[in-house]
């Protein structure tokens, strides 16, 4: 058996691969626009590609895990990653490029589900630390992603965004070949078991309560992102997008430090969830009310109290549900999450055009905050970890 160091050092790797492909896309979006001569449509289109695919690929991803374990779909998910962004480089026209986006975009899909019964799998006494220990990897990944293509990598490729998105796939191939090489076996042996089922049970409530926490929790980061520069733009303070978007995000990555040592203590209490839920909730506010200077404070708020969230709700389903359902369990809290955010996303800017009024886009970010306090009171936060079908009836 691997060392726990080594174990976390995998973990954390999984956790870049989840998002640092993805998210070096906008800042090449200008040179793939130029060579391409992609219209705004078919830009929009590349940017919504990954959202619906982490949605749609969830499920199959769970049926994979149950086929061959978690660990041999954490391995393919990173080498589809890896290899999916190598490809882009090669895309010819738009068309291709939507392709290997989808292919991309589906390895992440199957690593998504992958991680909490991993995490379940190699480390079942320190589960919130391992879930915090990823998600830091996956925030990381956000930012290093954004602050690195431009002034690193795209100098190192040439100025090729070709080669750019090749230099951006070689870390999950990587990880892929080290997770082959030092991952634990056992669990892959026992996730393949003919009994282990895929299709998670719609009728769990606790399922759907999770599920809509991760929602109201993805809603709020990126639907911030993106109504956020827009808005500060309506009201003539144009000059304070970027500092936001950054507080926003970076805020992130302390959170993210913070919780490996406060996650074990806070997964199990409610009051940490209520206290995320008006956090986010009081940032949103502060963002209407003060759009000065002091929004790129309230932005802050909502991206550490987002990420502090988000590490808790991860770290839920290996807690809470018998290890042979923490796959069916995770996926669809994926399949569900990222619809609400990016229907709620939508509802914001609809409310925008109807009424005309630019802070009124917030609304369903603040519902979602407030809906965040109250969800994880129907939570048995406490108790062991069960059957899903056992639950539901």
């Amino acid at each position: 058996m691997p060392s726990a160091a080594t174990l976390f050092t995998l973990l954390w790797l999984s956790g870049l691969g989840l998002r640092l492909t993805l998210l070096a896309v906008p800042p090449l979006i200008p040179l793939i626009h130029a060579e391409l001569h992609l219209s705004e449509t078919e830009v929009g289109t590349l940017g919504t590609l990954p959202s619906l695919l982490l949605a749609t690929a969830a499920i199959p991803g769970s049926a994979l895990i149950a086929r061959f374990g978690a660990r041999t779909a954490l391995i393919a998910g990173l080498l589809l990653v890896g290899f999916g962004s190598a490809a882009r480089g090669a895309a010819g026209d738009i068309g291709t490029l939507y392709i290997t986006t989808m292919i991309t975009a589906g390895g992440v899909a199957i690593m998504q589900p992958s991680m909490p019964p991993l995490v379940r799998a190699w480390l079942p006494e320190r589960v919130p630390l391992a879930t915090a220990v990823y998600t830091n990897g996956l925030l990381m990944a956000e930012t290093l992603a954004v602050a690195l293509t431009l002034p690193l990598v795209l100098p190192l490729a040439g100025g090729s965004w070709r080669l750019a998105f090749v230099y951006w796939g070689v870390l999950p191939i990587l990880a892929a070949i080290l997770i082959a090489t030092l991952a634990p076996r056992a669990e892959a042996r026992a996730s393949a078991a003919p009994r282990m089922r895929w299709w998670p049970n719609w009728r769990d409530k606790q399922l759907w309560r999770l599920a809509l926490c991760l929602g109201c929790i993805n809603t709020c980061y990126f639907a911030t992102n993106t109504f956020l520069p827009d808005y500060l733009t309506a009201i003539g303070r144009g000059d304070l997008v970027s500092a936001a978007l950054t507080s926003l995000n970076l805020c992130q990555l302390p959170a993210s430090f913070l919780m490996l040592g406060l996650a074990p203590h806070l997964v199990r209490r409610p009051a940490a969830y209520m206290s995320v839920g008006a956090f986010m909730l009081v940032g949103t506010i502060g963002m209407v009310l003060m759009p000065g200077w002091p929004v790129v404070a309230w932005a802050g708020l909502v991206g550490f109290a987002g990420a502090v969230g988000l590490i808790l709700v991860l770290a839920l389903p290996p807690l809470l549900s018998a290890p042979e359902d923490v796959h069916r369990l995770a996926s669809a809290m994926f399949t569900i999450s990222y619809p609400c955010a990016v229907l709620m996303s939508v509802l914001g800017g609809y409310l925008w055009d109807a009424s005309g009024i630019s802070w009124i886009a917030f609304a369903p970010i603040g519902f979602c905050a407030a809906a965040l306090a109250v969800l994880p009171l129907g939570i048995d936060l406490g108790g062991a970890p069960k059957a899903m079908d056992a639950a539901a009836r």
